[in-house]
C-alpha cells in the first residue's frame, strides 16, 4: 500500500483545553509537526476507547493525532447547560479546539455519535477539513415521528442511567450492535466496562438526551453541501450501517465505502489493524492529491483507484483484535 515514510511515534501527551465553552481533556500522540488528525469517540466512550485505532494510525502515519473526550465524557467538563451537548454545539467545540491548536485544516475521524458530530462539520465547515472518515455513523433520523419516538426512548434510557450507571452500562454493552466485541475476550470487556463507568453519569445522561438521533437536526438535506473527500467505514456484519453507508455515499459528492470483514458496528475495536490500514491509505491518498495542485480531488477515477488499492490491502492483511 502507499504510505508515508516510517517515523517513530512521540510520547503520548495529555492536557486540558477550553474550546467552544467547554474544557476538554485532550490526548495527543505522534510528532507535533505532523499533519493533524482529530479522532472522535462514540457515546459512553472517551479518548481511551479509541486507543486501539489511534495507536495503529500513529504507527502508520507521521500525523499529530488529537483525541478529545467529548463534553460530558471521560475527563472532560460536565456542564449543566444541555445546549452544550447538542451535536451542533459539539461540532463547534471541535472547530474551536482546532483553532486553539492552530490547525489550518485537519483530517477528521468520527465513530458513531462522534461520527455524527464529524458529519455535521463536514456539512457546515467543509473548507476546514482535509478529509472526513465516518465509522458506523449516520446523518440522523429524517422522519419526524421516528425522531420523536427515539427521543422518548433516549429519555427513558437517561433515567435508567442516572438511577444505576452500572446496570445501564451492562445493558448498553449487551445491545446487539456491540455483540461482535464478545469475541475479543473478558479482558477487553472488563476494560471497556471500566472505561464507560469512569464517565460522570450526569454528563452521559445529558449527552444521550441532547445529542441522540432523536434530538439532533438530521443532516440528509445538507449532505450535498460537503465538498470534503469522505470515507465511510463499516463492519461487514453491521447490516444496518452498511445500508446507511451506501445511502450516505450516494448523497455525498465525494465519498467511498470501505467494508471490513469480521467486524460489526465497532469495527475500529473488532478489527483495529484493518481499520487503521484503510484509514491511513485514505489519508495518505488525500494528502498526495492535496500536494498535487493539478489533480482534481473530486475525480471519480481517483476514488475508484483508491478503493481498488484498499481492497487489495485488506485481502492481504489480517485484523488483530
Amino acid at each position: 500500500m502507499h504510505a508515508f515514510p516510517a517515523m517513530g511515534r512521540d510520547s503520548v501527551h495529555r492536557r486540558r483545553i477550553r474550546a467552544g465553552g467547554v474544557e476538554m481533556a485532550v490526548t495527543e500522540l505522534g510528532p507535533a509537526a505532523g499533519v493533524p488528525v482529530v479522532v472522535l469517540h462514540g457515546f459512553t466512550g472517551s479518548a481511551q476507547a479509541m486507543d486501539l485505532l489511534t495507536e495503529r494510525l500513529a504507527a502508520r502515519l507521521p500525523a499529530r493525532i488529537i483525541c478529545p473526550d467529548l463534553v460530558g465524557h471521560g475527563r472532560s467538563e460536565v456542564p449543566d447547560d444541555f445546549d452544550l451537548y447538542r451535536v451542533e454545539a459539539m461540532a463547534g467545540q471541535i472547530a474551536a479546539l482546532a483553532g486553539a491548536l492552530d490547525f489550518g485544516t485537519f483530517h477528521l475521524i468520527g465513530y458513531s455519535m462522534g461520527g455524527r458530530v464529524a458529519l455535521r462539520l463536514g456539512c457546515t465547515a467543509s473548507p476546514r477539513l482535509r478529509s472526513l472518515t465516518l465509522i458506523g455513523a449516520s446523518a440522523g433520523i429524517a422522519e419526524p415521528e421516528l425522531r420523536r419516538q427515539r427521543a422518548r426512548t433516549d429519555a427513558a434510557r437517561a433515567e435508567r442511567l442516572l438511577a444505576d450507571l452500572e446496570a445501564f452500562v451492562d445493558e448498553w454493552m449487551a445491545e446487539p450492535l456491540f455483540a461482535g466485541q464478545a469475541a475479543l475476550g473478558e479482558t477487553h470487556l472488563r476494560a471497556a466496562r471500566a472505561q464507560r463507568l469512569a464517565s460522570n453519569p450526569q454528563g452521559l445522561a445529558r449527552s444521550l438526551i441532547a445529542a441522540g438521533t432523536g434530538a439532533m437536526e438530521p443532516l440528509h438535506e445538507r449532505l450535498a453541501d460537503s465538498d470534503t473527500p469522505t470515507l465511510l467505514v463499516v463492519g461487514a456484519h453491521d447490516s444496518k450501517f452498511c445500508a446507511i453507508a451506501d445511502q450516505l455515499a450516494a448523497a455525498l459528492p465525494r465519498a467511498a465505502v470501505a467494508q471490513i470483514d469480521g467486524a460489526g458496528h465497532a469495527v475500529h475495536i473488532e478489527q483495529p489493524a484493518a481499520t487503521a490500514a484503510v484509514i491511513a491509505e485514505f489519508i495518505t491518498g488525500t494528502e498526495a492529491l492535496l500536494a498535487d495542485d493539478s489533480a482534481p480531488l473530486s475525480t471519480t477515477v481517483a476514488q475508484a483507484e483508491f478503493m481498488t488499492g484498499v481492497e487489495a490491502d485488506l485481502a492481504g492483511e489480517g485484523g488483530d483484535p
